[in-house]
């Protein structure tokens, strides 16, 4: 760090309004050049006996890309056995996988190359799975649908006019096409189970802190989950198994964490569930009555097939969008954007190449940031300024009330259900769509999965049918550090509902 000139001090003094008197200039100077050089300490201790070294792991630029929804491919294996043996696996956008470009969808990342992997991966490849490349992801994964990144859209296999969902587009759009066996999401929103739904295949957010979210690109640490994206709720069973459980070095994970077998867990399938439906959860501004009409179907033949279904009332639930707002705009804005990702104040593992990166290079030309992003900086920023942070604060303390309100509906019902998203896959906007639209389209869904993020229950998306031609989901939702019980719930309904085919899988692409 190159030391401040006195008059550098001088402008920092009055750009801060501390009332620095003229005479005490010098003073506060030599001061601070003698503080500073604690940072060139930490310089060389970090270089000298922490700092990684980059592998060098073969890369390319995908060959054949139609749905938009690969970055990079690569083909990495580290073991031939283990329970993921012979999966290919795609790993979301916002995830390190060292030695392989890392950009986030954002400009304001492009040319990153981490060093380290992130805990998922280094647990994915243990266990015998093949990464094969990085899926595209929306910018700075704030987004719900597909429009964003800066590679370009990321389009649907039901009807390539059609969002995937974000921010976990490419991941989605890969595991429905086929080409590959499973892919690693991202949820601070919805951002696994929109994606999912809306590609009609299986996703899975975790309780908050069942994964470790070491490695990855973070927004907002009270919202960050990760989480599978799979063909079926086995799959995702099976990858959860691998994910999941402390690493040490994440303070989102409370002490004693750990998983289990949840795919061993699905043998003991789940009869005569008792289902409590959520009325609220069909009940949004703009809930399409096709998707409410498919969800009931789906239920229907629930009961038909021996569950018990009754509706039941979570007023909360219409507030969750709000608190989430509050939430995710002023934390996003102080940790995301003035963090530069991962802020500080807390005890953990930091990427400092990835915040000196992309600190410098967003505040270079802020501009480069997605409609979204520059969404919450102006609306966060404007919150921050205005209140300090008592919304955030107030927000944060309704948590509470808004998790025991689900969990006293959870005392009497094995798991919760609604639509996972109160619409089907809406048009991708064109490239020349006004700003309205490019943030109606990114935002329009995401009602009933936010809430979630919240409270950090656990909830899995599985297909309910099909409402013109499109996919809808059904969300699973159970109570915190439940997971087995709620894959359990979902695959025993799999079983009744079936999974769906996307007309273009398997269809031009290799793999």
């Amino acid at each position: 760090m190159e030391l401040p000139s006195r008059r550098a001090v001088e402008d920092l003094a009055d750009e801060l309004r501390l009332g620095v008197p003229a005479e005490d200039l010098d003073v506060y100077h030599a001061a601070i050049s003698g503080l500073l050089g604690s940072w060139a300490v930490v310089d060389e201790l970090y270089d000298r006996d922490v700092a990684p070294t980059t592998p060098v792991r073969k890369w390319s630029e995908p060959a054949d890309n139609p749905l938009g929804a690969w970055y990079v491919t690569t083909e990495l294996r580290e073991r031939t056995d283990g329970p993921l043996a012979g999966r290919r696996v795609a790993i979301k956008d916002n995830v390190a996988v060292a030695g392989v470009p890392m950009m986030n969808g954002s400009d304001t990342l492009r040319g990153f190359v981490p060093s380290v992997d992130a805990t998922v991966v280094t647990r994915l490849l243990q266990a015998g799975a093949t990464v094969a490349g990085k899926a595209v992801c929306e910018d700075l994964c704030f987004s719900g649908a597909s429009h964003t990144s800066k590679t370009g859209p990321v389009r649907n296999p039901w009807g390539r006019d059609r969002t995937t969902g974000g921010s976990s587009s490419g991941s989605a759009a890969l595991v429905a096409s086929g080409e590959v066996d499973l892919a690693l999401g991202g949820d601070q929103g919805g951002s696994i189970r929109i994606p999912a739904a809306f590609c009609g295949v299986v996703g899975f957010k975790p309780t908050f802190g069942l994964v470790p979210y070491t490695g990855a690109f973070p927004i907002e640490q009270s919202l960050d989950h990760l989480g599978p994206i799979a063909p079926t709720v086995a799959d995702a069973a099976a990858m959860l198994t691998v994910i999941a459980g402390a690493d040490g070095q994440d303070p989102r994970q409370p002490a004693g964490v750990a998983g289990t077998d949840y795919l061993a867990g699905l043998e003991n399938l789940g009869l005569g569930l008792r289902i409590g439906v959520v009325a609220e959860g069909f009940d949004q501004t703009n809930s399409d009555p096709g998707v409410n009409a498919v969800v009931r179907r789906a239920i229907e033949r629930l009961t038909a097939a021996g569950h018990v279904a009754e509706d039941v009332s979570i007023p909360w639930h219409r507030h969750g969008a709000a608190i989430w707002d509050v939430i995710s705009v002023e934390g996003a804005t102080w940790q995301m954007v003035q963090g530069n990702a991962y802020g500080m104040n807390w005890k953990g593992s930091y990427d400092p190449a990835q915040i000196a990166f992309f600190g410098e290079q967003w505040r270079r030309d802020p501009s480069a940031f997605s409609e979204t992003v520059k969404l919450v900086a102006l609306g966060g920023s404007y919150a921050l300024r205005s209140g300090y942070g008592a919304g955030y604060a107030k927000a944060r303390n309704l948590e509470g009330v808004m998790a025991a309100a689900y969990d006293s509906v959870l005392d009497t019902y094995d798991v919760l259900v609604m639509p996972t998203l109160p619409i089907t896959a809406s048009l991708i906007p064109p490239a020349d769509a006004p700003v309205e639209e490019v943030l109606g389209r990114a935002l329009e869904m995401v009602s009933n999965t936010a809430p979630l993020d919240v409270t950090g229950h656990p909830a899995c998306t599985i297909p309910a049918g099909l409402a013109d031609g499109l996919p809808v989901g059904l969300m699973v939702i159970g109570k915190r550090f439940n997971d087995a019980d709620v894959l359990r719930a979902a695959h025993a309904f799999e079983q009744t509902l079936g999974t769906l085919t996307a007309p273009d899988r398997e269809k031009e692409f290799t793999a």
